[in-house]
C-alpha cells in the first residue's frame, strides 16, 4: 500500500500547493486536533474542513472515500491524499521544525502505526466523547477553514 494515492484530477476547490486537513467535526478528538493545528500551524500551511461540510464532502467524493462513514482523519493536497497515521505524519511535516522529531515514529512499520490509530478512532467517541453538531470556527479563525464558492 502506497504511502499516499495519486487521483488523475486535481483536488476540487484547493489552489495548487494547497494542504486542507479533513476532520471529524463531531468528534470531541478530532476536534481537539484541528485547534492544535491553528494555535501551532503558525505559517498557515494547512487548511481545515469538517467532513460533514459540503467542502469536506465534495474532496471525500473526489478521493473516493465513503461519505457517510469516516473513521480517519485525511490530508489532501493536489492530486494525492494521504490517510490514517500517514495523514497524521504528513500534517507533522508541515508544522514548525520543533515538532519534526515527532516523524522518527515514521519508523514503526504502517501496518503496526495504522492498527493503532485504527483502535482509537473507532473507538474515539467512546473514548473522547462526541459533539451533538460540528462546532463552528471561532470568527478568528474562520479564514483557516476552506469554504467554497459562494
Amino acid at each position: 500500500m502506497p504511502a499516499s494515492h495519486t487521483r488523475p484530477t486535481p483536488a476540487p476547490l484547493l489552489k495548487p500547493g494547497e494542504t486542507v486537513v479533513l476532520f471529524d467535526g463531531v468528534c470531541k478528538l478530532c476536534n481537539g486536533w484541528a485547534r492544535f493545528l491553528i494555535r501551532h500551524d503558525h505559517d498557515r500551511r494547512v487548511r481545515l474542513a469538517a467532513v460533514q461540510s459540503p467542502e469536506g464532502q465534495a474532496l471525500l467524493a473526489w478521493a473516493g472515500l465513503p461519505l457517510d462513514q469516516f473513521d480517519t482523519l485525511a490530508v489532501i493536497r493536489d492530486r494525492q491524499y494521504w490517510e490514517r497515521s500517514e495523514a497524521v505524519f504528513e500534517i507533522i511535516a508541515q508544522l514548525p521544525a520543533r515538532w519534526r522529531p515527532l516523524l522518527v515514529l515514521r519508523a514503526i512499520p504502517r501496518f503496526l502505526r495504522d492498527w493503532a490509530y485504527d483502535r482509537i478512532a473507532r473507538n474515539r467517541y467512546r473514548l473522547f466523547g462526541k459533539y451533538d453538531t460540528c462546532l463552528l470556527p471561532d470568527p478568528d479563525h474562520a479564514r483557516r477553514f476552506l469554504k467554497g464558492p459562494p
